[in-house]
């Protein structure tokens, strides 16, 4: 089926930002505020869908990824060296230690359902895993494994949230006013971080430059990513719903949110959740390595495929960090935390840099460059950086 070979690339963004960091912030904003914090995803997936769109614009029209573009559009050479300077260290560094969250996510789900609670060596049988796939170095495989992955995902959790039952006016509540206050002001910026994750950007324009060579695939691309990111807000939307039902709980996590739901729901509500967690936590151990490799051949303007040694030699450093990291006994909720936060403040430089290429003549035709994508984007930038001063102020 035609269509059926179009999908590849918006699964995989879905798939990237659908990880344990997105259910963890999930499961502590139902569970610590109910529905109330539901519009937040509704504005991060909106937000997610004009990005990604910006970054796959770019890499149709340019046939390179976004990094590659950076490098070899600003003439400056202080201000390139110093935005690639800022671009890897964002990327590579941020993806290790997202690794190490994506692993034990994996590792958290896998215990959940075969009921074994001494997980130690679940962070190298997932390690290995991760490394299996990636090492084919054969986008098609890459892409066939995580399309895969995401469809079972999804179900998992659409499954968990519909057996609870959610409270329809409420929930529209949620989505409909929004509250902005001290006490969840950093799980706002969380969930944000989480859901416009600065890595899939500049992961879209180089997976649509890899499965397509031409602008005129423009229009499949947009719906397929559109259709893919909203998918991913709606789990995203499922684990919210899911976390709220649970009342008087000390909920830092998805397995504690299983627990809650056992007494309610019975066993299924463990083997379902614990299939998400894994499926979301494999997903991400696979595109957050891939990202950051793809991310270092740009900028350092490495040629060469998949199979490369540089570049499986960059995907490898973040998966064994990440392996490293999660095999020792460090409470991950923290660090997921804190990586999204940064995330957020990290968003409207990113959201810039996207604007300032799109408008770039020399980059993108004024064909292809429309007026109310470039007002979205303004109002994206606006928005994330008085979320971004707020919770910096917050801090103090």
């Amino acid at each position: 089926m035609k269509w059926f070979r179009d999908i590849g690339p918006g699964v995989l963004i879905a798939a990237a930002f659908i990880g344990p960091g997105t259910v963890t912030l999930c499961t502590i904003a139902g569970a610590s505020f109910g529905y109330s914090l539901i519009w937040a995803i509704i504005l991060s997936t909106f937000f997610t869908i004009v990005l990604q769109e910006m970054s796959l614009r770019i890499g149709l029209a340019t046939r390179m990824n976004l990094a590659r573009v950076i490098r070899t559009s600003i003439k400056s050479f202080l201000l390139n060296r110093l935005l690639i300077l800022l671009v890897i260290s964002s990327i590579l560094i941020g993806n290790a230690a997202y690794e190490a969250g994506n692993i034990t996510g994996a590792s958290l789900g896998l215990s959940a359902i075969i009921n074994n609670q001494s997980f130690n060596y679940f962070p190298v049988l997932i390690g290995i895993i991760a490394f299996i796939i990636l090492y084919q170095g054969d986008y098609k495989i890459i892409e066939r494994s995580l399309i895969s992955l995401v469809i079972v995902m999804s179900i998992s959790f659409f499954i968990t949230a519909i057996m609870t039952k959610p409270d329809i006016i409420n929930l529209l509540n949620g989505m409909f006013k929004p509250k902005i206050n001290s006490d969840n002001l950093i799980i706002i910026l969380g969930l944000i971080g989480t859901t416009v994750v600065p890595y899939n950007i500049f992961l879209h324009s180089s997976l649509v430059s890899e499965k397509w060579n031409s602008i005129n695939k423009l229009k499949v691309a947009r719906l397929e990513s559109f259709i893919s990111i909203l998918l991913g807000g709606l789990v995203s939307l499922s684990i919210i719903i899911t976390a709220a039902s649970v009342t008087n709980q000390n909920v830092t996590g998805v397995i504690d949110l299983a627990k809650g739901l056992e007494p309610l729901y019975g066993k299924f509500a463990i083997y379902f959740l614990g299939i998400g967690l894994f499926a979301s936590g494999i997903t991400s151990s696979i595109t957050a390595p891939l990202a950051a490799a793809y991310v270092a051949k740009s900028c350092f303007g490495w040629n060469g495929s998949l199979k490369s040694k540089r570049f499986r030699l960059i995907w490898f450093s973040i998966l064994f960090i990440g392996v490293l990291i999660s095999m020792i006994n460090i409470n991950p909720i923290e660090i997921i935390k804190f990586a999204q936060f940064s995330n957020s403040l990290l968003l409207p430089i990113i959201a810039i840099i996207l604007l300032w290429l799109i408008n770039n003549k020399k980059i993108i035709s004024d064909k292809y460059n429309y007026r109310y994508q470039n007002i979205l984007g303004v109002f994206i930038v606006i928005i994330s950086l008085l979320l971004g001063v707020k919770g910096l102020i917050s801090l103090f």
